[in-house]
């Protein structure tokens, strides 16, 4: 059983990974976008939004390639987990005042008419990463990451059997 969890949480790491790079990547040379997707939310004052904004794509790719890498993998899951738990309340805060925005997930954000259809599947969507993301934090290593190679598992098979 050990060994097919393994090959789920790469599974799991591998596509959160590549969720949280495309979502970066589409954002990082569109500063101005990125922060008015955050503004749209209307949650943050607009300078908290402003630095969100900037920040969040450049903390998507470096979750992203930790994930797909598996390298601090557990960290890097943790985090990712907040992000989805952030963006599902975020979603469902916009959804419960009646907004309609373009949640800038992928790109774009800000007001966009009809939007509030696209609500549900964007917190199931997130909601199903959350636990991918939490799933891979929960298996103390995946297969075929980093982590397996940088900290050796005797360590962690010592401690385990001392517990």
């Amino acid at each position: 059983m050990n060994g097919a969890l393994a090959w789920v949480g790469l599974v799991a790491r591998v596509v959160t990974g590549g969720v949280w790079i495309v979502a970066g990547a589409l954002k990082i040379t569109h500063p101005d976008t990125s922060i008015n997707a955050v503004r749209a939310y209307q949650l943050l004052p607009s300078s908290v939004a402003e630095a969100v904004g900037i920040a969040l794509p450049a903390i998507e790719l470096v979750v992203g390639l930790a994930l797909v890498l598996g390298v601090f993998a557990r960290g890097a899951a943790l985090l990712s987990a907040l992000l989805f738990i952030a963006f599902i309340i975020g979603i469902s805060s916009v959804w419960a005042r009646g907004i309609e925005i373009d949640c800038g997930c992928f790109g774009g954000g800000g007001v966009k008419t009809g939007a509030a259809s696209a609500y549900p599947w964007e917190i199931v969507r997130d909601t199903a990463l959350l636990l991918a993301s939490l799933l891979v934090a929960a298996v103390r290593r995946t297969r075929l990451s980093l982590d397996s190679v940088l900290f050796d598992r005797r360590h962690d098979d010592v401690a385990e059997g001392a517990l």
